[in-house]
């Protein structure tokens, strides 16, 4: 039986005010056209940009286009600390495309596979992370002053097993930017792990948005919000009157932290309703429903047919950079699955040009 979880907070003029303005761009995005060129740029830019702001909040030293080179280097083995922390951080991001797809409640296990994947280095097949089994601190990195210490080993499992349930039994009654905000807070809280629980907080606030309808289909990234001012990140995670969890930090009033979580949210909101405005130009039928029910790969060769009515293998080599071999399985894979359809069964010269039910919807 899991204990209960009972956050410690108020909602301000402020909060209210920034949850309608998150309401409105929302509703706009909504209805905003994004094509396959647009939804594919944007998307996986937004998926870059949340990788390296992520992992350069830990202290990776990686540039965003260092950060690019290293997950489009997909064949290679990321070689130093740096580059698995980018890659670990980017197949995270797809893993929780993939839960929010399901519209399933959150549950432990997922939340402990985002982790392993995190500190996986790059592996796209992870075993769940089991909760750290002895005590860590925080410690200033200048001075070695210890600055916050978590709760014990031994109670981190019904923690998380409280916020779990709390944020899946709240979601009918509690605005869904408020229950992201503070799950984030309580992760962090809680720290239920020797490494890797920033990381993961963000991503665990990212997949209750996702399922909470507040996705903005997959465009933005608040970690970029969070990053250009580090200090204020973490001053606004820094509440209660002693750094010990067991010494007022549990009950601490953190109305503060969702004041600065949901400004946060309109900034990021409102710079992708620029961005979507400008790159969504013509207005054609809006296809987002449809293209985020295909795989990152699928959705960016939809680009390429844009182009061109018919490709090869050699096309899909040239386009992704794959050996011409695994080019030559993705296609067949795409065709056993309905997704392209063969014109030419000539083993050599094969051509491949999108199946009907795809083609109606592009």
């Amino acid at each position: 039986m899991p204990l209960k979880f009972e956050p410690n907070y108020r909602i301000t003029l402020k909060i209210a005010n920034d949850l309608i303005k998150i309401e409105q761009v929302k509703e706009h995005i909504k209805g905003l056209p994004i094509t396959p060129s647009v939804l594919s740029s944007l998307r996986e830019s937004a998926k870059l940009y949340s990788t390296h702001y992520s992992t350069l909040i830990e202290g990776n030293r990686l540039s965003q286009k260092d950060v690019q080179e290293v997950i489009e280097r997909k064949k290679l083995k990321p070689r130093t600390r740096d580059e698995k922390e980018v890659r670990g951080y980017f197949e995270a991001l797809a893993k929780l495309e993939r839960y929010a797809l399901e519209q399933k409640p959150i549950d432990e296990k997922q939340v402990q596979t985002l982790h392993a994947l995190v500190v996986s280095g790059g592996q796209k097949k992870v075993k769940p992370s089991p909760y750290r089994d002895g005590q860590n601190v925080i410690k200033d990195s200048l001075t070695g002053e210890i600055i916050y210490m978590p709760p014990e080993a031994k109670d981190v499992k019904n923690l998380m097993a409280a916020i779990i349930n709390w944020i899946n039994s709240s979601r009918d009654e509690i605005p869904c930017p408020i229950i992201a905000g503070i799950a984030h807070y309580q992760f962090t809280t809680i720290h239920p792990y020797y490494d890797g629980n920033g990381r993961t907080a963000r991503l665990l606030t990212t997949l209750i948005l996702h399922l909470g309808g507040y996705d903005l289909k997959g465009l933005y990234s608040l970690e970029e919000y969070y990053a250009k001012e580090l200090s204020a990140y973490y001053e606004a995670l820094t509440v209660g009157p002693s750094h010990n969890y067991y010494m007022g930090r549990a009950e601490a009033d953190i109305t503060k932290w969702i004041e600065y979580f949901i400004a946060g949210m309109v900034e990021s909101f409102e710079k992708i309703e620029k961005h979507s405005l400008k790159a969504s130009g013509n207005f054609e039928p809006d296809k987002s429903e449809f293209l985020r029910a295909l795989d990152p790969r699928q959705r960016k060769v939809l680009t390429l047919f844009e182009q061109q009515d018919v490709i090869t293998s050699s096309d899909l080599a040239l386009f992704f950079n794959f050996a011409p071999r695994t080019a030559r399985k993705l296609a067949s894979t795409w065709s056993e699955e309905g997704f392209l359809k063969v014109i030419n069964t000539s083993k050599k010269a094969r051509k491949y040009v999108l199946s009907d039910k795809f083609k109606k919807r592009t």
